[in-house]
């Protein structure tokens, strides 16, 4: 299933569920104007076709002692395959690492990473990723405050 197979109440269920994932089934068919039993069928296909790619909660970083983030580029001595495989298992196995995009352009990667501090930060920065094989350049900058967090994908309109 892709963006053009999908029907007006499919992007409207899509909608809804990307503002509040935890909404009764009964409460989003009423929204969506469905009938409860067609509206769970619709989900179950979208959770089943895997447009719907899981539900989580939302943290507050700050509530959890993360009061720093920052987005680190990172580019590679090499390319190799074992040079590129490596780093990206070391990338996954460290917590402060909530995303990695490997990139185009002078960078190879950026990866968003949220940490308690700066003495935090910098423990991760000279212990692991300036420690990992492979990595030839790092280049840092701390968010200073959000002005828009992720709330979503844009819908395709139906």
């Amino acid at each position: 299933m892709n963006g053009s197979t999908l029907d007006r109440i499919d992007l409207l269920l899509l909608a809804e569920l990307q503002r509040d994932g935890r909404v009764p089934n009964a409460e989003l068919a009423e929204r969506v104007h469905l009938s409860a039993s067609a509206c769970l069928r619709r989900v179950q296909r979208l959770e089943r076709d895997g447009v719907i790619a899981g539900y989580r909660a939302e943290l507050d970083p700050e509530k959890l002692g993360l009061g720093l983030q920052a987005f680190v580029r990172v580019q590679l001595r090499q390319h190799d395959p074992q040079t590129v495989e490596a780093f990206a298992r070391s990338v996954n196995a460290w917590d402060e690492v909530v995303a990695c995009n490997a990139l185009t352009g002078d960078m190879d990667y950026l990866l968003q990473v949220v940490v308690r501090d700066l003495d935090h930060f910098s423990r991760f920065l000279l212990d692991r990723l300036l420690g990992q094989a492979g990595v030839e350049d790092v280049n840092s900058s701390f968010v200073l405050r959000m002005v828009k967090p992720m709330r979503g994908l844009p819908l395709p309109s139906a």
